[in-house]
């Protein structure tokens, strides 16, 4: 199917998301689309996938005009986009959740789905329980069964949001197999919506870059990677090099700390991270690091063991009186875990204010979030809902919450949907954090990131902390093969 967008606009009041975007995709290829936080990137994909109604402009599909009022007309239409994070129902099955959007029957075709689930997952690689609960799933076996279901619909345009956020290496090379196959042998056309350019040039034939709502560049796949940071940003973002600032002491200590859930047994963890320090988990899904993260925020209950914060036991506490004790956790999960859907960035700083007045301030709350939004550089208003957001914008938001002083800073995927510049600059502030002699213990699938950020690591692999090593003297080579099990 041959897309063409023609001067496509779209406005949330004065942000001007999408500014008279042209672009035309071919069939069996896989585009590649670019730019910062706040470009209008994931904004123009909504307009094409039918979740927004753009302003004005045209959407044309083989030469044919098309208007969409709904996802669902768009998928009729053959166009289908998987979220950066999945549309699904967590409390439901695999097989339901396929079904979803089928058909209007009142007799849901049960054993034809799980037929057609098998079917699907065996052409494209994939392992599928149609009878696992979403729930249970890890977030790539989510995008594997979304992919399925747009595909079972008659997809001939797939759009994939930041696909590659939060999910391990062999996930990644599964579905990038799969679109490669899609789209060179079945004539679907690709295009990733992505803020990591290794992901781009390894999948990508054609990229497309958008700063400011505009379409500011197109190159051929392969092309230098400061090429295309120069046209994202009109500049190569400089990169700082951190000094280590660990400092004699101890903010965070496990004594055989172990964990068992539904799904993990995770074996005794024995861990000190100090002042100053920025202490990596490093592991594939499932591993058992976000586990431990949840385990030190005091989420999940621990099995055994003991965590101290500093010389306190906290092995019962809840999250609540850690919080006041200058603990934070930042999830991955934004709007599932970290931000309230439907409510406005004000209601936020309302909901996380220390205040304890009976009564709001709003005016004064609507100031403060003001002086949030300009100094973490969010790209909204005080009145705007935290969904509206792009997800770099989400991001910035959960930082643009947290309380200040902190002792201790728990982190999953902290730069996720995060653009190069803005995760330097997140970087930046969470390095003045551990400047102050605070201390960060945070994990993420981005092996780099581990290496460069980090000052000691641990390697997580099936439920066993193997390994710390020290980040200045490991590679990211060497930190993949010690999370898929070797010594």
């Amino acid at each position: 199917m041959r897309v063409e967008l023609r001067d496509i606009r779209k406005h949330f009041g004065a942000v001007k998301a999408n500014d008279g975007i042209s672009i035309e995709l071919e069939a069996g290829r896989v585009y590649g689309l670019l730019g910062e936080n706040g470009a209008g990137k994931t904004t123009l994909m909504k307009v094409l996938s039918g979740f927004h109604k753009p302003d004005s402009g045209e959407i044309i599909l083989d030469g044919e005009p098309a208007h969409f009022g709904s996802p669902a007309q768009a998928q009729g239409s053959g166009v289908g986009m998987i979220y950066q994070d999945p549309l699904d129902i967590p409390a439901v099955r695999v097989v339901e959740n396929y079904l979803l959007g089928h058909d209007s029957q009142v007799t849901l075709r049960f054993a034809a789905a799980v037929r057609e689930l098998k079917e699907y997952a065996g052409q494209l690689g994939f392992a599928v329980n149609p009878q696992e609960y979403i729930e249970n799933l890890s977030l790539g076996e989510r995008q594997q069964l979304e992919l399925i279901r747009l595909l079972a619909l008659g997809a001939q345009v797939l759009v994939l949001d930041e696909p590659t956020t939060g999910i391990s290496a062999e996930q990644k090379e599964l579905l990038f197999s799969s679109i490669r196959k899609l789209a060179k042998d079945e004539g679907k056309t690709v295009i990733l919506v992505s803020h990591k350019l290794a992901d781009v040039q390894d999948l990508c034939q054609h990229v497309i870059v958008l700063r400011r709502g505009k379409v500011v560049g197109q190159a051929d796949v392969p092309c230098p990677t400061d090429e295309l940071v120069r046209m994202m940003f009109e500049e190569i973002p400089p990169r700082s090099q951190r000094p280590s600032q660990v400092q004699e002491g101890v903010v965070l200590e496990l004594h055989e700390v172990s964990i068992t859930t539904e799904h993990l047994s995770l074996e005794p963890v024995d861990l000190v991270v100090r002042p100053g320090e920025v202490f990596g988990l490093a592991g594939l899904e499932g591993s058992g690091q976000r586990q431990l993260l949840q385990a030190c925020a005091r989420l999940i209950p621990v099995r055994g063991g003991q965590i101290l914060l500093g010389s306190q036991n906290v092995t019962r506490w809840s999250y609540q009186r850690l919080r006041e004790s200058g603990v934070a956790y930042v999830p991955a999960a934004r709007l599932e875990e970290g931000l309230v859907p439907g409510l406005s960035l004000t209601e936020h700083v309302a909901l996380t204010s220390e205040e304890t007045s009976f009564v709001i301030d709003w005016p004064a709350l609507h100031q403060e979030t003001r002086r949030r939004i300009d100094r973490y550089q969010i790209v909204g208003r005080p009145e705007t809902r935290v969904d509206a957001l792009s997800g770099g914008n989400q991001q910035r938001t959960l930082y643009a919450l947290l309380r200040s002083p902190l002792r201790l800073i728990l982190l999953e995927h902290p730069t996720r949907g995060l653009d190069v510049r803005s995760a330097e600059w997140i970087w930046q502030l969470l390095f003045e954090h551990v400047g102050s002699g605070g201390a960060i213990l945070y994990l993420s699938a981005d092996l780099d990131e581990l290496v460069e950020r980090s000052d000691r690591i641990a390697a997580f692999s099936g439920g066993v902390m193997s390994r710390v090593v020290r980040a200045d003297q490991a590679t990211a080579e060497e930190l993949g093969h010690l999370i898929g099990g070797g010594r």
